[in-house]
């Protein structure tokens, strides 16, 4: 399959002509417009300082659904303590620069200043947002994303003490799939959030989904998801 070079216009071609590695497009720009028209028909972008902006639709496609969820028995030990507090949309910038530190025996990361910048603005409009894990009043952990209609996009996270983020991650999961949300988006394939429950979808089932999942309103604006937690 051919590689698409975008024009000014905020459009892409249909997901199903991404390549065998699951590339669909280069170039454009990540104005919230073109973010948020990517996320709506399954692509997403992902490249590396100095590289163009590459957007992304992999087959197969990784995603949690409701009652997937796997919780470990250390994990249900953490939350029977539940030695953290968790909010949403409250240090959406904080979050968003945490997770763009290298990891261990890594000298790049993929989340650039474009990147945050892109995502800042999106979280702004109120289709971005974040989760934090506080301890003592310190950001232990966290992660952020994008959502449309019923569905979550997940795009990093970080964890300054052990397991914050998965922590954060199972009960933000759950929180929404109470309220109806149909999945979570993983993007690609990953062991500990396979760990957690996610599996793996074919990209035409995915996309299936996605678009059921947009007939519903998006819920924009700052989410409060954690409001009764204590």
């Amino acid at each position: 399959m051919p590689i698409f070079l975008l024009e000014e216009k905020p459009v892409f071609p249909p997901a199903e002509l991404a390549d065998k590695d699951g590339i669909i497009a280069v170039g454009g720009d990540l104005s919230p417009e073109r973010l948020i028209n990517a996320y709506s028909q399954g692509i997403f972008p992902w490249f590396s300082e100095g590289d163009p902006i590459t957007w992304w639709s992999p087959d197969p496609r990784l995603v949690l659904f409701p009652g997937e969820i796997h919780v470990s028995h250390s994990l249900r030990k953490l939350s029977d303590k539940n030695p953290f507090k968790l909010t949403c949309d409250r240090a959406f910038e904080q979050v968003i620069e945490y997770c763009s530190l290298p990891r261990d025996k890594q000298k790049e990361t993929w989340i650039t200043r474009e990147m945050i910048d892109a995502y800042t603005v999106l979280y702004h409009s109120g289709f971005a947002h974040s989760v934090e894990v506080w301890q003592d009043e310190s950001l232990a952990g966290g992660f952020y994303g994008v959502s449309l209609g019923r569905c979550f996009f997940g795009e990093s996270m970080f964890s300054r003490v052990s397991n914050a983020s998965k922590f954060a991650f199972i009960k933000f999961a759950e929180k929404l799939f109470e309220q109806g949300f149909l999945l979570v988006d993983c993007q690609v394939p990953s062991e500990h959030l396979k760990r957690l429950g996610a599996r793996e979808i074919s990209r035409a089932n995915f996309l299936q989904i996605l678009q059921k999942s947009l007939k519903y309103e998006t819920r924009t604006g700052k989410w409060d998801v954690f409001a009764t937690t204590s």
